[in-house]
């Protein structure tokens, strides 16, 4: 049987004991493993590991030796309770093994849980699952979190009083990053507010969240947008020594001007077309103030000269690509001027 969506997170939430395995695959490897956590921790509880009711193998052990997850699922535990056999990163190439552990799989038996990388749609694996009447299949993409993972995830981070502004911040943070970062994110948060009673406001979202390269790139970015010519040269050298290259600066501040300018168009006002806007959260009363300063030629200007830096930067010109940048970008911050 395949799962989906909210349906697939409900089941990694709450899988069912009397049902013979679990495939979970995706490219995310971070995705995979919390999706497999979750899971086996319903099934055998937080003492099932230490009371040796949870069997690991990788599928490297398992080519090896085909027997493993067979013997895995009968064999007897000290301690009573319902058991785990799990095979990490198995492949296709599995498929026979698997296929026989669950061909002799009867109730009383441990349930196989078996984690893979990215499968195509013809997989061996995924189809063995998939057809299986007492197996699930999940295949977890690049798709954002829903808001039930988000609140389940909140939940179980102990976050209970919660801003409606701070949830909405939330869900933009955990659609811009990895859900390892996005977990250790809601434990930091949770973490701050121990035994603090009053809600989880959008500044605490903010003081809380991650920094990352990118948001360097937005600093940049920001002091063009905000005409601090003399602020530039600093903040390149340092995304220089990072390694960044000059395409990415050109890609955001092109996406970032782009916005200012559907915003300094908008009927409503610069204000309400940056609200509009699926922006970082931090930035939007930044950039509404931006796109009121700026102007609609001037930004039309700004743009077309991030387009031409941009086929500069793609073409087979031998000209420094990173001086090509950082004087355009000096020159649209002198043109704010």
């Amino acid at each position: 049987m395949i799962l989906k969506g909210v349906e697939a997170a409900r089941y990694c939430a709450r899988p069912d004991p009397a049902r013979a395995g679990l495939l979970i695959f995706g490219a995310d490897p971070m995705r995979v493993a919390l999706k497999r956590q979750d899971a086996i921790a319903a099934l055998i509880g937080p003492e099932g590991e230490a009371e040796m009711r949870l069997t690991r193998m990788t599928g490297a052990a398992l080519r090896k030796d085909g027997s493993l997850l067979l013997d895995a699922i009968k064999a007897t535990g000290f301690f009573p309770g319902l058991r785990v056999a799990f095979v990490e990163d198995a492949t296709d190439g599995l498929a026979d093994a698997v296929g026989s552990a669950l061909a002799d799989w009867r109730p009383g038996d441990a349930v196989i849980v078996v984690t893979a990388g990215a499968l195509t749609g013809k997989s061996a694996l995924k189809t063995l699952f998939d057809k299986h009447p007492s197996a699930i299949s999940i295949g977890l993409y690049e798709d954002p979190p829903s808001r039930e993972e988000i609140e389940d995830a909140l939940k179980k981070a102990g976050l209970a009083n919660i801003d409606r502004e701070a949830m909405t911040d939330l869900a933009t943070l955990a659609r811009a990053l990895d859900p390892g970062d996005f977990r250790q994110t809601l434990e930091k948060i949770a973490l701050y507010k121990y035994r603090d009673p009053s809600p989880l406001t959008p500044a605490e979202v903010a003081a809380m969240a991650p920094a990352t390269i990118e948001a360097e790139v937005d600093d940049l970015i920001d002091a063009v947008a905000e005409a601090r010519a003399e602020a530039i040269g600093p903040l390149f050298r340092r995304l220089e020594g990072q390694g960044v290259l000059p395409v990415t600066i050109c890609i955001g501040a092109l996406r970032h001007f782009r916005i200012l300018h559907a915003a300094a168009t908008d009927p409503q006002g610069p204000g309400a077309g940056i609200q509009k806007a699926r922006v970082n959260f931090k930035k939007k009363d930044a950039m509404g103030r931006q796109a009121g300063l700026w102007g609609t030629e001037r930004l039309e200007g700004a743009v077309a000269l991030l387009l031409d830096t941009d086929l500069t930067l793609r073409s087979s010109s031998r000209a420094p690509g990173l001086a090509v940048m950082e004087r355009a970008l000096i020159r649209i911050a002198m043109s704010r001027r």
